[in-house]
């Protein structure tokens, strides 16, 4: 039993009381104050990973978007006519990608109604160099590759063809002027320049000279996805639904 003896040995005068109370209370508030830095800590710890993982974030989405691009992806879309200047555009980009990063795989996708003989075959010679040094081209085609541009379809290593795109084969179109001497020069030369494209065509299909000459003739020869890997233009057909049937 507690009395207020103050010989009693449970005796505590009430300064000392005031004292321990006033320690304790002391101490509770620091424990609370740290407890609450504690917990300030641990909300901006919290904060920082999660800014953390927002710019982790946008770092992964700018790395798609960019290797997503098609120059990135050696990816070149050629569209319009075959001329100097877009034959031009072309093989400086194609320089330009096979420098940075040599032997490195590329694709030309055509959609073009052709255009100039001579620059078509500077770009088809063009992209038999970048093969030679060990570069893989695919040629592919959406829309249609007419004329020119169907020969330049067979330029890659590995051809493609849209299933609603066409190719279009036909003689070499020309227009000469001038002395009979002249005109007879030309006629010459665009004959030897049908050889060369006959020679391309047979070299990579299983079309005879024979069977091209046939069907050019005097006109414009369409040919459908199908008929082009039938006759081995290309090499495969891509965007068939799984329902069609012929």
């Amino acid at each position: 039993m507690t009395t207020n003896d103050s010989t009693s040995p449970d005796y505590r005068a009430p300064e000392e009381i005031t004292a321990t109370v006033n320690k304790l209370n002391a101490e509770a508030a620091a424990m609370s104050a740290e407890a609450r830095k504690l917990t300030a800590e641990a909300i901006d710890a919290e904060i920082k990973v999660e800014e953390a993982k927002l710019r982790f974030l946008r770092i992964e989405r700018d790395y798609k978007i960019k290797w997503a691009d098609d120059v990135d992806n050696h990816l070149y879309r050629f569209s319009g006519t075959v001329s100097s200047e877009s034959v031009t555009e072309c093989i400086k980009k194609l320089t330009h990608w096979s420098r940075l990063d040599p032997k490195c795989d590329m694709e030309i996708i055509f959609s073009s109604p052709g255009g100039s003989i001579i620059p078509g075959f500077e770009l088809f010679d063009f992209i038999q160099t970048l093969r030679s040094t060990g570069h893989h081209i695919t040629t592919g085609s959406l829309g249609y590759a007419a004329s020119m541009a169907g020969v330049l379809l067979q330029a890659g290593d590995t051809r493609w063809i849209g299933h609603q795109s066409w190719m279009m084969i036909h003689r070499a179109a020309f227009g000469a002027f001038g002395k009979t001497f002249e005109v007879e020069d030309e006629v010459k030369f665009v004959k030897r320049i049908e050889e060369r494209i006959i020679n391309i065509f047979t070299a990579r299909s299983g079309l005879s000279k024979t069977q091209i000459k046939r069907n050019w003739d005097r006109q414009d020869w369409w040919i459908s996805a199908d008929e082009c890997k039938e006759m081995k233009l290309v090499d495969d057909i891509r965007g068939i639904m799984p329902e069609w049937k012929d």
